[in-house]
């Protein structure tokens, strides 16, 4: 089946994001979150229930009416980029072959530095905290569904992400992980403890993050 895509805009795209994070989800519920009536929620879902993205089941709690909650088919959990995909695992895997792991890992290294270039212009003269916001908004913008959450007490934040474009890439090759967060460790100058890996099975991939300063 050929692949589904969506504009950034497109309310169906949100709403297969908001899917995918909150796993299982009401008309009350998205109506709340996009911020839109329930009639236009259940006319976007109609069309991606046509389209076999979204799949839903009635819901019976107690006495009253049943509601109906909606999910990602499996179909729909594809829908979602890949920055690299087969091809690129598949180039991997005979790199690895013919010349080891080594020459695996300078590939990788190669694209930590252009992405080290982009995002630094993004963060240019921004402060910890709004850097931690901007590479959030990045890798949302790159498929990774992701979102930061600063934890005031403990002076420190979480950035996580519900999508891994690159898992591919990752179950085979490590490095691709490991690489990844020295990437941000680089850019946000700051200790970061990866503690959920989606290429590891978790469905999240979760990263700690405190600013070195704060270690001195």
């Amino acid at each position: 089946m050929k692949s589904e895509t969506f504009s950034q805009s497109d309310p169906k795209r949100k709403i297969l994001y908001y899917l995918k994070v909150m796993k299982q989800a009401g008309l009350n519920d998205l109506s709340k979150v996009m911020k839109i009536s329930r009639m236009a929620v259940h006319k976007h879902l109609s069309n991606l229930q046509d389209r076999g993205l979204v799949e839903s089941v009635e819901i019976r709690k107690g006495v009253g009416r049943p509601t109906m909650q909606y999910s990602l088919s499996s179909t729909g959990k594809t829908a979602f980029p890949r920055s690299y995909g087969e091809i690129a695992t598949h180039a991997l895997d005979y790199l690895e072959k013919k010349m080891g792991k080594d020459a695996v890992e300078s590939v990788l290294r190669e694209r930590q530095k252009e992405l080290l270039e982009k995002y630094s212009v993004r963060m240019k003269d921004m402060k910890f905290n709004e850097r931690v916001k901007e590479l959030a908004r990045i890798r949302d913008e790159e498929g990774y569904i992701a979102e930061s959450k600063k934890d005031r007490k403990r002076n420190s934040h979480t950035l996580l992400e519900y999508n891994c474009p690159i898992i591919m890439i990752a179950e085979k090759h490590w490095e691709a992980c490991s690489i990844e967060t020295e990437l941000f460790e680089h850019i946000l100058d700051a200790n970061v403890e990866v503690t959920h890996r989606a290429a590891k099975g978790d469905s999240i991939c979760k990263f700690l993050i405190k600013e070195k300063s704060d270690f001195l």
